[in-house]
């Protein structure tokens, strides 16, 4: 027990009172100055008319559906290379999990940078290869279908090290003479993979899939630095306007009351998804 309550000690403080904190400042209008009022459970009442919450709550869910599939994808993709026995797996390790020691204002401006038209990577590429006509450019940035792929795209290659690694440790763990047996038995590598290796995945699927989802609900960095939200609100995540809410406007209060809400949302989810997990474990 005495191991454990500096630990316990840092948690309650730094993780479990912010959030009864959080909850007694959405009951009180609340501004950067301080508290000025309690109305209850007004700033709630208040939540479900916002067109902006909602609106916003849609774009994070969007983002969400997109980045976590591709992320999982990409991420067993290049576990299963880093995997193989090859003179580059220590190479492949290293580039696959490189991205992510990036900070986000970094990955963001490199991305920005590769979108540019005119001189950005991507479109010269595009010219290269004859794709794109000379004279006409793609606005990566500007569309409201293309912002999100730029998005997403980032995203996947700048968070993909770590969920990369957690199915490289998996994929490890899973004993040899497994493969071994089904070889002899004239399983194909085909066979292998769809019927041993990826349902002896399944928990590592459940858990990477779990810390992507709330990890996307919670995207702040990129969006704001990639787009600002834009074109108009068409890429405002949850996060970000509720730091406008709160910074910008100073309405601490609303902004609690969002940030618990989405608070909420994620625990919900979590819940759901644990059983989920359960009840297939005991299947």
């Amino acid at each position: 027990m005495a191991f454990i309550a500096p630990f316990a000690a840092l948690y309650l403080v730094f993780t479990i009172w912010p959030v009864f904190q959080g909850f007694w400042v959405s009951l009180h209008k609340w501004g950067l100055m301080g508290k000025q009022a309690f109305i209850g459970w007004d700033n709630y009442v208040k939540l479900w008319g916002d067109k902006y919450f909602w609106g916003a709550l849609s774009n994070t869910t969007k983002f969400t559906v997109a980045a976590v599939p591709a992320l999982m994808f990409f991420a067993l993709l290049c576990a299963l290379a880093a995997n193989r026995s090859s003179g580059f797996k220590k190479f492949l390790r290293s580039s696959y999990y490189l991205p992510s020691v990036l900070s986000v204002s970094v990955a963001s401006f490199i991305a920005m940078y590769m979108a540019a038209p005119y001189l950005g990577f991507v479109n010269e590429f595009l010219h290269t290869i004859g794709v794109l006509p000379p004279g006409q450019e793609i606005q990566w940035l500007l569309g409201k279908n293309l912002v999100w792929v730029t998005l997403v795209t980032t995203t996947v290659w700048w968070t993909l090290g770590f969920s990369m690694l957690l199915y490289l440790a998996a994929l490890q763990e899973i004993p040899d003479e497994i493969t071994e047996a089904a070889a002899i038995d004239g399983a194909s590598a085909r066979k292998q993979f769809f019927f041993i290796t990826l349902p002896l995945l399944s928990r590592t699927h459940y858990l990477v899939f779990l810390l992507q989802v709330i990890a996307c609900y919670k995207v702040f960095g990129q969006i704001q630095l990639m787009t600002n939200g834009g074109p108009g609100t068409s890429t405002r995540s949850l996060v970000q306007y509720i730091q406008q809410t709160g910074f910008a406007k100073n309405n601490m209060g609303y902004a609690a009351a969002m940030s618990f809400a989405l608070f909420l949302i994620l625990l919900v989810f979590s819940i759901l998804q644990i059983r989920v997990q359960s009840r297939g474990d005991a299947a």
